[in-house]
């Protein structure tokens, strides 16, 4: 095993400043991709900043046409969520599908988009639905639309001192949706 430095912050202002400070660090909140990673020597930070303290950046709510759900909304919580299940259905029930109770339970939404990784269930939907990411970093906060994002394989549109705060999901209005979903086996890649 490799040394890391460990942090707690409080607040998004204290998250995105020690992400500024450290270059190679990587934010930790369900860990559900990142300790994996981690374990296979596949990602070595010399710094982890756990965001389970932050305040503010869990929760979701109702704010005008969309839907707004904190970075560190766990999985459970989307598919639970009436707000979410009344205005974005098709979200709530793929939340519910996610991995498996452990995962939903402990996993994040803003882990599982912040970590683009084509086989997750999460980027594809919320790029469907055309969904808003906003990101903060030591320069202040910026709304990034899902279809810009995604900018190439493992790679998204954050500056190595930004963090995902919250995802921004337009409501659905009545649409008619499907969601198939290609199960691969447990621990493929």
């Amino acid at each position: 095993m490799y040394a890391f430095n460990y942090h707690a912050p409080k607040t998004v202002r204290q998250a995105a400043s020690l992400l500024a400070k450290n270059a190679d660090g990587k934010v930790l909140a369900g860990g559900q991709t990142l300790l994996p990673t981690m374990k296979q020597r596949l990602a070595s930070p010399s710094t982890l900043i756990d965001l389970n303290k932050v305040e503010g950046m869990s929760g979701i709510e109702q704010k005008g046409r969309n839907i707004v759900i904190g970075a560190l909304t766990r999985h459970a919580e989307v598919a639970t969520s009436s707000v979410v299940k009344a205005a974005i259905p098709a979200l709530a029930a793929l939340a519910g599908g996610i991995g498996d109770p452990a995962v939903r339970n402990r996993g994040t939404i803003g882990g599982s988009i912040a970590h683009p990784d084509a086989a997750s269930d999460l980027p594809a939907t919320t790029l469907a639905l055309g969904a808003t990411y906003v990101v903060q970093g030591p320069k202040g906060r910026r709304s990034i639309a899902a279809k810009d994002f995604y900018t190439g394989f493992l790679e998204n549109a954050m500056a190595a001192d930004e963090m995902l705060v919250e995802v921004q999901v337009p409501k659905m209005n009545g649409a008619g949706w499907s969601f198939q979903k290609f199960n691969r086996r447990a621990q493929d890649w």
